[in-house]
């Protein structure tokens, strides 16, 4: 039944409905479309554009504008008649500002969103990062409560000593209690060890 249903679609003209028309084949790539527009790299325009919101965004770009509009000015008030391009009104002065302004404000928004892009990506990793850390940490936390709890039933080297001292002050005082109750010292009389464990 299903193959009768997908001859039917191949059969069905091309303005038919979505769901009869035959699907897209994904183990070949795309025709190329021709496009009316030129095509650019869009990491590098956003390169250039954070390259001139940082330089619009200096000290040096305030001065060498402030220097060009003062000579602007300046030409066009005190040169000869014939010479001056921008009469009083400063017409032409006015359209280069404000197209300069048209430009720099969507170029200076495309580089604060790049950089809150990148931003983003940097917190992004800065969170996973601080997830492993504390995942880390909290492993670390129950190892070395493990271990703890593993220490405190193991004897240590100063409680292991601790009791060596307590069993020979003990031997010792059960051999010069044994030896009074004889009243002989092991100097004395060699046999009386053998002679005590026969």
């Amino acid at each position: 039944m299903a193959p009768e249903r997908e001859i039917t679609r191949e059969r069905l003209p091309a303005g038919a409905s979505a769901a009869t028309r035959p699907r897209a084949r994904l183990d070949q790539p795309r025709p190329s479309r021709r496009r009316l527009l030129p095509e650019w790299d869009p990491e590098a325009f956003g390169r250039l554009s954070e390259r001139i919101a940082r330089f619009l965004g200096t000290g040096r770009f305030i001065v060498w504008m402030t220097i060009v509009i003062i000579l602007w000015v300046l030409w066009n008030i005190a040169a000869p008649r014939h010479l001056r391009f921008d009469e009083y009104p400063f017409i032409f002065l006015t359209l280069a500002l404000s197209l300069q302004a048209s430009y720099a404000a969507p170029l200076i928004l495309l580089a604060q969103n790049r950089q809150d892009d990148r931003d983003r990506v940097n917190l992004e990793q800065d969170r996973k990062q601080n997830e492993r850390s504390i995942a880390d940490t909290e492993y670390l936390t129950r190892e070395i409560a493990a271990l703890r709890m593993g220490l405190g039933e193991v004897a240590t080297r100063d409680w292991i000593r601790s009791e060596l001292q307590d069993l020979v002050k003990e031997l010792e005082e059960r051999s010069v209690d044994g030896h009074r109750r004889d009243g002989v010292f092991p100097a004395e009389h060699p046999r009386g060890r053998d002679m005590d464990d026969r």
